[in-house]
């Protein structure tokens, strides 16, 4: 691997958590962390192109409650 790829991966940045809620007066503080990412990752895979996902067949059940996103 070239020396140069290598150094560059090996620099911290910033890295968002998933499924956070926003809140925008403590988002650089509650949202991310410091990342080395050979630290952290054995691969990375890059998508040039993506699509929505669909969501699946099926149907909510009489007296079932929506639980996303305070429901845990």
């Amino acid at each position: 691997m070239n020396d140069d790829v290598v150094e560059g991966l090996l620099e911290p940045r910033l890295e968002r958590f998933i499924g956070v809620i926003y809140r925008p007066a403590t988002e650089r503080w509650s949202h991310y962390a410091q990342a080395v990412l050979p630290n952290q990752f054995d691969a990375w895979v890059w998508f040039d192109e993506t699509r929505a996902v669909t969501p699946l067949p099926g149907r909510q059940l009489p007296g079932e409650k929506e639980l996303y996103p305070f429901g845990l």
